[in-house]
């Protein structure tokens, strides 16, 4: 049973902090993001929820991979992955909420290194925890040039 938490709670964290995150953004996404010259890949609106919901299930399913683990990195990969999740909340803090594209792209890159570090340090752990941070790295990756985008047309 203490297997299957190691699952659940990091999903229902991950699921948690997206929520908190989606209800901090909602004035943003409703009267300031519509108004934004955007980029014509930018997805749909309705795109974002599916993508995320997705991804934080791949999140927490990859750390609960490590946390059953008896690697001796699993306390560092452990904390990357805590600090990932802290810049991916803190995005949205800074590029909804203060509406600043240029923290917000400063934020998302850091976001990024720290994606690719977990990936690579969990596959020698677990490959699968590491090949399911893979898509998270290539929307991060997309939701940069995104921000890019915004921060320099507008």
């Amino acid at each position: 049973m203490k297997k299957f938490y190691a699952f659940i709670i990091p999903v229902l964290v991950c699921f948690f902090i997206g929520f908190i995150a989606g209800r901090i953004q909602e004035n943003s996404i409703l009267n300031w993001y519509p108004y934004l010259n955007k980029s014509n890949l930018t997805p749909p609106n309705l795109v974002f929820p599916v993508a995320w919901t997705i991804l934080y299930l791949c999140m927490g399913v990859s750390i609960g991979f490590i946390i059953n683990s008896t690697h001796r990195q699993r306390k560092i990969l452990i904390c990357i992955f805590g600090w990932q999740l802290i810049l991916n909340f803190s995005w949205s803090f800074f590029f909804f909420y203060r509406q600043n594209p240029l923290l917000g792209l400063i934020n998302i890159i850091l976001l990024e290194v720290l994606l690719i570090i977990y990936s690579i340090k969990s596959y020698g752990i677990n490959k699968i925890s590491s090949i399911l941070f893979i898509p998270y790295i290539l929307w991060v990756a997309f939701a940069t040039y995104l921000n890019f985008y915004i921060l320099v047309h507008n």
